[in-house]
């Protein structure tokens, strides 16, 4: 039973990795994301995949059986599960973002964002200030 889990985390990793060096956004969004269910994966290899008992304690026990299931890495699973979709969500509302400004996605075209090599900085202008609210009279 590990070894169809081990060459599922060994594609994820070798498809996340190409995303990742994809010099695209959304691409490596994605490679991130598959790089996180390659993780979730280990760790539900490590935490010992099989046909356990639930993990619950008997009446009369002290604790649970010998083979019970571990319920820890599953936990942790759902907890990587529920902050990595929201780091994904946060991450694709940036690409969507960049994109709308800067008109690109691709991290090489976004010259916007860094100054030039050799350029001197101006010094940054101050914000406008706002004209006082209007008041209508009574």
């Amino acid at each position: 039973m590990e070894l169809p889990f081990a060459l599922a985390i060994g594609v994820l990793v070798a498809g996340a990795v190409y995303m990742l060096l994809a010099r695209d956004l959304p691409r490596m969004l994605v490679g991130f994301v598959l790089l996180g269910t390659a993780a979730n994966l280990l760790i539900l290899l490590a935490g010992r995949v099989g046909g356990m008992t639930p993990p619950l304690v008997a009446a009369g026990m002290a604790a649970p059986g010998a083979d019970a299931a571990n319920p820890l890495p599953q936990a942790l699973i759902l907890t990587a599960i529920v902050i990595g979709f929201g780091l994904a969500a946060f991450a694709l509302m940036l690409i969507v973002k960049a994109r709308a400004v800067l008109g690109t996605v691709r991290p090489d075209e976004m010259a916007a964002a860094e100054p030039r090599a050799g350029a001197v900085s101006s010094p940054p202008t101050p914000p406008r200030a706002l004209p006082p609210p209007r008041r209508e009279a009574a």
